[in-house]
C-alpha cells in the first residue's frame, strides 16, 4: 500500500492539542485511510514532548461530552486501528483522547521498540495532563487493549487513587504473554545476536478485512526488537509483585486469545484489584478492537452496560 501521508513529515507539522492551529493537508489523508471521521464530531491531531520522543496525540469530541475515555493501544498498534472502540464512546457522549506510543504509529522512536516500560507510564502520565490542560470532561475513564491495558495496570498499581479516574476497561489485558518461558530464553540467547527478528502475523482476529490490511498499512512495524522483550521481562515479575489495590476493573478477554497467557493473567488480575469483572467471548482472539462484527456487538453492548 502507497502511503497517502508522510509520518515524519505529519509529525513536524503537529503542535500541542491546546494549541490553536490550522492542520496540515496530510491530516486528513491520514484519517481518510484509517476511516477516522465520525460523523457529528470533530477531531484534531497534536503533539507533545516525552522522554525525547515526539508523542503524536488525537482527540476525538462529541457534541457536548458527558466524560472521556483515555484510549491506550496494544503493541505494533496505533491510534488509527482503533476507530471501532474510538466510534462506540462517542456513541456514549465521551471525548476521546488517545497517543501512538513511542515507536509507534506517527510517534517517533525505533519502530515497536523501548529501552523500559517506564518510558510508557511517562507517556501516560502526559496524557493525562493532556487531557488536564484541555479541560477535558471527567470521570476519565481508561481504556487499553494488550500493551495498553498493561500500561493502564501499572498505572493503577503504582500510583495512589485519583478521584478523576472513572471507569477501567481492558481488553485482553498483557500481564504474560503466552509461552512465556520459551520468550525469555530465546531473548536471552538472541539478544547476544541480534537486535530485532522478523515479525510474524499471527490471526489474531476473525476479521478477514482487518487481517489483510495489517498487512499491507503502512504504519505496521515489521519486526520484533529484543529491546522491547528484554524491557517486558523486567515489567512482568514487578507487576506480579506489586501490592493489592482496593479498585475495581472491567476485562473483556477472548477464550481463542493466542497472543497473552490469558488464563495466568486473569489469575494475576483478580488477585490484584478488589474487583475485577470478566466477560469471556467465545471465540474471541486478541486483537478485540477489531474482532469480527459479532464479537464486537456482544462486548460493547457488556461495556456500556457497566455505565447504566
Amino acid at each position: 500500500m502507497s502511503e497517502p501521508f508522510q509520518p515524519d513529515s505529519l509529525r513536524s507539522q503537529l503542535r500541542p492539542l491546546a494549541a490553536a492551529q490550522a492542520e496540515p493537508p496530510e491530516a486528513q489523508a491520514y484519517r481518510q485511510l484509517y476511516r477516522l471521521n465520525f460523523p457529528g464530531a470533530t477531531s484534531q491531531l497534536g503533539r507533545m514532548e516525552v522522554g525525547g520522543y515526539e508523542v503524536v496525540t488525537q482527540l476525538w469530541l462529541p457534541p457536548s461530552p458527558k466524560a472521556t475515555l483515555v484510549l491506550q493501544h496494544g503493541y505494533y498498534d496505533h491510534m488509527g486501528l482503533y476507530g471501532n472502540v474510538i466510534a462506540w464512546a462517542l456513541s456514549m457522549g465521551f471525548a476521546v483522547l488517545a497517543c501512538d506510543l513511542p515507536g509507534h504509529g506517527l510517534s517517533s522512536g525505533t519502530r515497536a521498540s523501548i529501552g523500559e516500560f517506564s518510558e510508557y507510564q511517562a507517556v501516560f502520565q502526559r496524557l493525562l495532563s493532556e487531557a488536564a490542560s484541555l479541560d477535558l470532561p471527567q470521570p476519565w475513564h481508561l481504556c487499553g487493549q494488550s500493551t495498553g491495558g498493561a500500561i493502564i495496570i501499572d498505572f493503577l498499581l503504582s500510583n495512589p487513587p485519583r478521584p478523576e479516574i472513572g471507569k477501567v476497561l481492558l481488553l485482553a489485558p498483557l500481564v504474560r504473554p503466552r509461552a512465556w518461558g520459551w520468550s525469555k530464553l530465546s531473548y536471552r540467547v538472541l539478544k547476544h545476536f541480534v537486535t530485532q527478528i522478523p515479525r510474524r502475523f499471527s490471526p489474531n482476529s476473525n476479521d478477514a478485512e482487518f487481517l489483510a490490511f495489517i498487512q499491507t498499512e503502512p504504519l505496521q512495524p515489521l519486526s520484533l526488537p529484543t529491546a522491547w522483550v528484554g524491557a517486558l521481562s523486567r515489567w512482568v515479575p514487578r507487576i506480579e509483585r506489586a501490592a493489592r489495590n482496593a479498585r475495581s476493573v472491567v476485562i473483556v478477554q477472548g477464550d481463542a486469545d493466542m497472543t497473552v497467557d490469558w488464563r495466568h493473567n486473569l489469575e494475576v488480575l483478580r488477585a490484584k484489584f478488589g474487583g475485577v469483572k470478566v466477560l469471556m467471548l467465545e471465540g474471541g482472539r486478541h486483537h478485540l478492537a477489531n474482532e469480527s462484527s459479532e464479537i464486537r456487538e456482544r462486548y460493547f453492548a457488556f461495556l456500556t452496560e457497566q455505565f447504566e
